[in-house]
């Protein structure tokens, strides 16, 4: 299970207001961030998002390598895909594939794909199955 990812970012400031206004429509609400000394050893200015009592996706500023990472993102629903895609594309994404089935994955696989300010692919998933109890 995946507990934490870093993005190194270009620019700190435009990163953050584009997740501020992503993440919270996938329930990622809660904020941390570590400055200059403050951070932990090896990473002293850090960016965090997460949910749930737990810090999970760190952004760093430095030099971008966006085809190095694909991150998919949990949705609940398919309103809920379709609602994170448009807050992406309003806060300054370009689309990779708008929403719908999947069906080269399954036709319970609904997703959209954008990539972030600094080029990362950031995928929104519904997965009707992880749902409703039911496995693939």
């Amino acid at each position: 299970m995946l507990d934490h990812i870093f993005l190194t970012v270009n620019d700190f400031d435009r990163s953050i207001a584009f997740y501020e206004q992503v993440l919270p429509v996938l329930g990622i609400t809660a904020r941390l961030d570590y400055d200059g000394k403050d951070g932990p050893p090896g990473h002293p200015d850090l960016k965090g998002f997460g949910a749930n009592g737990r810090m999970f996706l760190w952004l760093r500023q430095g030099v971008a390598s966006p085809g190095a990472v694909h991150v998919g993102l949990v949705a609940t629903s398919t309103a809920m895909v379709d609602t994170a895609h448009d807050a992406a594309l309003a806060a300054g994404a370009s689309e990779i594939h708008p929403p719908g089935p999947q069906l080269h994955y399954d036709p319970r696989y609904y997703a959209a794909q954008v990539r972030d300010p600094d080029g990362y692919s950031l995928e929104f998933v519904h997965k009707s199955w992880q749902h409703e109890g039911q496995q693939p």
